[in-house]
């Protein structure tokens, strides 16, 4: 991988948004948003598979999610604009409808993640503290995450730095409770290679890495608010990579520890896994730590996921893809206000439905969608030459980062292809729509000037 030296730097230059996001900033908002609050769920899901080996499926989905990364770390530093994916399709492939259904599955990850994660944060873990309805303290949550998001990037990525240690630490407990346990001459470590019996490893680590894909596809967020960092160039590649590599190894120790304190089939039957791990070390952590740090790690993954879906929303009505009114920035603040307020309007709205479970399903497809359209681009986009510095990637990455979403696409079921074929068909009918509605404006203008 190397640098693209054709002309003078003028990363980001020319924006209606404040580049306030410093190499260290990017790099702990891409690792809060990749560690996210899954893995606090993710061992008991993935034991299914592998029983004990839960960090074979960890290892390769992270192998996959580093070859698109290259492509994105390609893509971002060309063109370090606010819309992401749906931005590099309209470039790459010139056809608007195109670039629309990237941008829309975008958004439908986005707002459906959101919608899910707070009703994560209402649910059994707010419980703990206190006892409220789920759907209305989600709603209550969202506005909050709304307010901050309106802020500005600077304070939201502030709080992103405190929720990310936090988030952190919890899982720096896990770890040191189970060294302590082995210490103590506890744990058992032959269940870290230990497949289900009836199970083929090979087939069985390539079946649980879909699930184990989706925790590491949180880089993506990051493009898009590439136009509010400060010397994309040199500051994305190093944060995007490293945050990735730092993630990849804090999953597969977590993995360990959980594999070494517990047998696959108490990780399985858990609901809090990483609780149950904790709690058979005997180190005497409170029940009550966990639930805060969930909590903490819920709310930033919301807090990341509604800034990442107001970003392509603002990005994809600068590109004439939305309506002109969603491009709107708040005159100090500098932040895409319209934007926010109708991202988070439609999560509120998805909270209403209560079961986002099948929709979370869909958004990894349609996330897969999105990356081979950005691995594709890549390569198409190669004879267009811009006026900075940007990384170049290797040739094979994005070819083999396009394999690789495909071998995941294999791994769907066929409920999943059809809401998400109902998703899309959803867009294309909304695209219309707008596409009309402007059609009819430019009418009416020319009808007033004449």
């Amino acid at each position: 991988m190397t640098s693209d030296t054709t002309a003078r730097p003028q990363d980001g230059t020319g924006s209606k948004l404040k580049q306030a996001i410093t190499g260290p900033l990017l790099f702990l908002f891409i690792l809060g948003d990749v560690l996210g609050a899954g893995i606090y769920a993710l061992m008991g899901t993935l034991s299914k598979d592998v029983g004990g080996a839960l960090w074979a499926p960890l290892v390769l989905a992270l192998l996959l999610a580093l070859l698109t990364a290259g492509s994105y770390a390609e893509l971002v530093t060309k063109y370090p604009k606010a819309g992401g994916a749906a931005v590099f399709a309209e470039r790459a492939y010139k056809v608007p409808l195109v670039s629309f259904l990237v941008g829309f599955s975008m958004l439908a990850a986005g707002v459906t993640s959101a919608a899910g994660l707070s009703l994560a944060f209402a649910g059994d873990y707010l419980g703990t503290f206190i006892d409220v309805p789920p759907v209305p303290a989600a709603i209550v949550f969202l506005a909050l995450v709304a307010c901050l998001n309106a802020r500005g990037i600077s304070d939201s990525l502030r709080s992103n730095v405190v929720m990310t240690i936090i988030e952190l630490s919890g899982l720096v407990i896990v770890i040191v409770s189970v060294a302590l346990m082995m210490g103590g001459g506890g744990g058992d470590v032959s269940r870290v290679g230990a497949f289900p019996a009836e199970a083929n490893p090979a087939l069985a680590t390539l079946s649980a890495a879909i699930v184990a894909y989706y925790s590491f596809v949180g880089f993506e967020t990051s493009a898009n608010v590439a136009e509010e960092v400060r010397e994309p160039a040199k500051v994305y590649p190093r944060a995007l990579f490293g945050s990735l590599a730092t993630a990849g190894v804090v999953y597969v120790l977590v993995a360990l520890a959980s594999s070494i304190a517990l047998p696959a089939s108490e990780l399985s039957d858990s609901s809090g896994p990483l609780l149950a791990v904790v709690a058979a070390t005997g180190v005497g952590i409170p029940d009550v730590v966990f639930s805060l740090i969930a909590l903490v790690a819920v709310a930033n993954g919301a807090l990341l996921t509604m800034i990442m879906a107001s970003r392509v929303t603002y990005g994809m009505a600068e590109q004439r893809l939305l309506p002109s009114l969603l491009g709107k920035v708040l005159p100090k603040r500098k932040t895409p206000w319209t934007a926010i307020i109708a991202t988070t309007v439609v999560a509120m709205a998805l909270t209403l439905v209560g079961d986002v479970g099948t929709l979370a399903e869909t958004v990894v497809l349609l996330l897969l969608f999105v990356f081979i359209s950005t691995n594709v681009a890549v390569l198409v986009l190669r004879k267009d030459k811009v006026e900075h510095e940007h990384f170049r990637v290797w040739t094979f990455v994005p070819v083999l980062g396009v394999a690789s979403c495909i071998l995941l696409l294999t791994q769907q079921s066929g409920q999943v292809w059809l809401y998400a074929a109902i998703l899309l068909a959803v867009g294309v009918v909304l695209y219309f729509i707008a596409r009309a509605t402007r059609g009819r404006d430019r009418t009416a203008s020319g009808t007033d000037a004449r």
